[in-house]
């Protein structure tokens, strides 16, 4: 069955609040700060606001129910998505069809979390009882020892060096060094990227991403709102969205776009060589050569010499994580789901600023989230044109 194309939607005021490494501050703040700046500039009062989407790790006890009141708004359309990093694409994705459909005129998505001293250990402690009863009895939780038992694999699997991750942590270091928001300002070299202190071997320091506090916003609005309003939008060529893909394999060298690119593609009507700008998800490099292959960029396994061959920088013949992405802007929790969109949107609107990648109109953006102990089960990936420049 052919899916309803995005009609009548757009993409419009991308919004990322400055990243800090720690903070006092709660996430309702952060999310609130974001909220307040897209609102802006759309130029719409709190009040009016009919729609909401929030992502975030770090609201407890409040629910994004509660938060509607602590920020004083009345939405007749709520959502929550729980994804990690696919949640960017995951919202617009509800969104949109939400708008499509006119159950709500304006969504506004916001993901954001805060970061105080302990955030990142106490949210590891029970993120998941895959992680709960798989690891912990093994002595090691959390992302890195289970990255690094993907990057492993991968690497003797297809024959990936460290210098190959090394190529794609540089270049988004020189991505970020454009961007003043970027948490990490310091030029990287892969020398340095070698020399990194070993976390989980095979991953070292530069390969992972820094948890910080921080937001990311976006908003969801019919397209003739936004020309009546003058703004910058983008439009929907094509979605796709997976969980718990490939439950057999015995760890993960495939993520759930491989399930569904075909109809990424089809949809959209056309193919990666067609793509002007690419943001993966990167809280790990290993992680963005696979979404090299399974987005369709390469073919499976070819990701390492896919990297030695192209210049992943902005001025270069293959743009990637413009921002500096995660793993040079900082991981703001959930926020890092969104990074990669909210740049895209900058991307194909013109108004990236000093990241700009010269003469952009298509970009294609993935999400990976919710690792357990082997595999991130949630992924999603959206292709987005410009609609006005």
């Amino acid at each position: 069955m052919n899916r309803l194309p995005y009609d009548g939607v757009v993409l419009v005021a991308p919004v990322s609040v400055p990243y800090v490494r720690y903070t006092n501050e709660t996430a309702h703040w952060w999310i609130a700060r974001a909220l307040r700046e897209a609102l802006k500039i759309i130029d719409m009062m709190p009040q009016e606001l009919d729609g909401l989407s929030v992502s975030c790790f770090t609201l407890a006890p409040d629910t994004p129910v509660g938060l509607t009141q602590h920020l004083g708004i009345s939405p007749r359309w709520l959502d929550t998505v729980p994804m990690g990093g696919a949640s960017g694409v995951a919202a617009m994705r509800r969104a949109a069809r939400a708008v499509q459909c006119g159950d709500v005129d304006v969504v506004a998505c916001v993901a954001g979390d805060t970061n105080r001293i302990d955030s990142f250990r106490n949210l590891l402690s029970a993120f998941s009882r895959f992680s709960m009863d798989a690891t912990f009895p093994y002595g090691f939780g959390g992302p890195n020892a289970s990255f690094a038992l993907l990057q492993d694999a991968y690497t003797h699997t297809y024959g990936a060096t460290r210098e190959d991750f090394g190529k794609i942590a540089v270049s988004q270091r020189a991505n970020a060094l454009h961007n003043p928001q970027a948490i990490m300002k310091k030029p990287l070299s892969l020398e340095q990227y070698m020399d990194g202190r070993m976390i989980s071997d095979p991953i070292s320091l530069f390969d992972c991403v820094m948890p910080c506090a921080g937001s990311e916003a976006f908003i969801m609005m019919r397209e003739d709102m936004a020309v009546a309003k003058g703004l910058p939008f983008a439009r929907i060529s094509a979605t796709i969205e997976r969980t718990n893909a490939f439950p057999d394999d015995p760890i993960q060298l495939r993520g759930g776009w491989a399930v569904d690119i075909d109809e990424l593609w089809n949809m959209a009507g056309y193919g990666p060589k067609d793509i002007d700008v690419l943001q993966t998800y990167d809280d790990y490099p290993v992680i963005c050569m696979m979404q090299f292959e399974d987005l369709g960029f390469c073919s499976k396994g070819e990701g390492p010499e896919f990297v030695r061959k192209h210049d992943l920088t902005i001025g270069g013949d293959f743009p990637h994580n413009t921002s500096g992405g995660q793993l040079s802007v900082g991981q703001a929790g959930a926020a890092g789901g969104y990074l990669g969109l909210v740049e895209a949107i900058r991307q194909v609107t013109g108004t990236a600023g000093p990241t700009q990648v010269i003469g952009a109109k298509r970009a294609a953006v993935s999400g990976f989230g919710v690792i357990n102990y082997d595999r991130g089960l949630c992924s999603a990936a959206a292709v987005i044109e410009g609609g006005n420049r």
